[in-house]
């Protein structure tokens, strides 16, 4: 298909806006990545009337060169397009996605008690109920949208549930996290997902305060009571990784869920393998997970002039790694563009990599598993009833609706 970035020979890397989220809905992006990787591993995105330059990052040993490297790059002035290129986040030095140093590994570590296997072996056992239940009640319908019958409550329901968020409160929260990073079309606006933010921050703000009079074994309450070095948290540090818990526990893996469905439906000789057994459900969770790659990029300010690639970056320039990209680079991963759930190895960096490595892997994981064991032992044949919608981000891939339709098995 020709977009407005493609000329006869192929596409305009000069033209081409990765700040745009159309360029994510409109383009072939296996073709689009592969001619950066190959021609300009290390590229000066233009700057526009608006919007500063940035280097973009797209073979996978350099992305994975600058996840490492937490000395000479910062994430404490943004790690995605949208605060990097308004020049800081205000979570910045609070939020442990955007906070680096000691600080960083203070806080990680007082989370961790809430992420750790064993803490959260209960929140499994409802994931995989809920999952069980979903899809029994999809079953009934027989067709349905899977994004919104399915893949919008596991997600969402299992972060509540670590959260101990009220389940009266949850679809609000729902509502407000898919005006934070995406939109359904190009309709959505700035200023929506500004409002939305400020309620998410209101709504953990005011929980946060409940949860410090009446503690429970949440891991609001763990922030909320929490301290370090003997002196509590502050209010914004509560609050923001509350934030960042609900939007990164929910967005990812409920992108991840959805693109596993299609790509099930697009390769049904990979469907007949997964079901039949020949491939696991640990390879299978991995390949989708390298897939789908919900998170596009994360980015870094350089905090030194340095080089990468033969590319002198200034000190204060910003650096954005394409994971997009480099889940595909064909240096590291044999037929990239296969979908073959026996890959092996398969070190994707869908979570990152490095001190800012995903808190919430493991959970994201089980709960792709759980999904994956309840299509296994429930669903028969899954067949595309409609067309998939796409969302409208340039930080997130993946989409918002997919209708299907599932028989089950007898």
């Amino acid at each position: 298909m020709m977009t407005a970035l493609s000329t006869e020979s192929g596409f305009d890397l000069d033209a081409v806006d990765l700040t745009d989220p159309r360029t994510f809905v409109d383009t072939d992006l296996f073709a689009l990545w592969q001619r950066f990787r190959t021609e300009r591993p290390v590229h000066l995105h233009r700057a526009t009337a608006q919007l500063p330059a940035f280097w973009a990052l797209t073979r996978y040993h350099d992305v994975m060169s600058v996840y490492k490297d937490n000395q000479r790059f910062t994430s404490e002035r943004g790690n995605v397009l949208s605060t990097l290129l308004q020049g800081g986040d205000s979570a910045g030095g609070k939020m442990l996605a955007v906070t680096d140093g000691p600080r960083h590994r203070e806080i990680r570590n007082l989370m961790l008690r809430s992420f750790s296997p064993r803490a959260l072996s209960h929140v499994v056992e409802q994931v995989r109920i809920r999952t069980t239940d979903l899809l029994a009640r999809a079953l009934a319908k027989g067709t349905f949208d899977y994004a919104a019958e399915v893949a919008e409550h596991i997600p969402m329901g299992t972060i509540c549930d670590l959260m101990a968020v009220p389940p009266q409160d949850r679809q609000m929260l729902l509502d407000w996290n898919k005006q934070v990073l995406s939109a359904d079309s190009a309709d959505g606006t700035d200023d929506e997902a500004w409002l939305a933010r400020n309620e998410i921050l209101l709504y953990f703000s005011d929980l946060a305060k409940a949860r410090r009079r009446n503690p429970g074994d949440d891991v609001i309450s763990a922030l909320a009571t929490g301290s370090v070095g003997g002196v509590p948290l502050t209010e914004d540090e509560i609050v923001f990784n509350c934030y960042s818990l609900i939007l990164g526990g929910d967005e990812s893996s409920r992108m991840a869920s959805i693109g596993a469905v299609l790509a099930f439906i697009q390769h049904p000789d990979q469907w007949r393998a997964f079901k039949s057994g020949a491939v696991g459900v640990e390879s299978t969770a991995e390949e989708i997970l390298r897939w789908t790659t919900p998170a596009m990029h994360f980015g870094r300010r350089a905090l030194v002039d340095l080089e990468i690639g033969g590319h002198r970056i200034a000190a204060g320039d910003i650096v954005t790694l394409w994971n997009t990209s480099a889940n595909f680079d064909e240096q590291v991963f044999t037929d990239p563009r296969a979908f073959d759930l026996a890959r092996t190895p398969n070190k994707h960096v869908t979570f990152g990599y490095g001190p800012h490595f995903c808190l919430g892997a493991f959970l994201g994981r089980e709960e792709l598993k759980a999904l994956l064991d309840g299509l296994r032992a429930q669903v028969a044949e899954v067949e595309q009833a409609g067309p998939a919608g796409r969302v409208y981000s340039n930080f997130l891939f993946g989409y918002s609706t997919l209708p299907v339709t599932f028989r089950p098995e007898r």
